[in-house]
């Protein structure tokens, strides 16, 4: 195979491409700089190494998921993530369990990403 053919290659072709182009660094990471520039407030978090709560807010493709997935690689935490458009009360609880779990048996933290937030429901 040539290397022009190389280039076109895919390891996993069912991977969706926003995934295969998703930002593996935070080096990697385009844009945001009010949020991630020198002194701001998540920049002091990926430095401290100490993750917080937070809302990430804005229209699709700006990053939010890629951001938060950087955080957890950042933070040797598990990631969770959670669509809000499908799941409910139980599946947060399960979650929380599942975030105790892994911290009892690893230390490790848990960073849940839930997507749609603003589309829960109280069922």
């Amino acid at each position: 195979m040539s290397s022009a053919t190389d280039l076109f290659a895919v390891a996993n072709p069912a991977t969706p491409l926003a995934e295969r182009l998703r930002p593996k660094t935070l080096a990697d990471f385009i844009g945001q700089r009010h949020l991630l520039g020198p002194g701001k407030p998540l920049a002091v978090a990926f430095s401290s190494g100490k993750p917080h709560s937070m809302i990430l807010w804005g229209p699709p493709g700006t990053g939010k998921t890629s951001l938060a997935r950087l955080m957890a690689d950042a933070f040797n935490a598990d990631f969770l993530s959670i669509s809000a458009v499908l799941a409910g009360v139980k599946d947060i609880r399960d979650a929380v369990a599942h975030a105790e779990a892994v911290l009892a048996q690893s230390g490790r933290h848990t960073i849940l990403f839930v997507d749609e937030v603003h589309r829960f429901n109280k069922a």
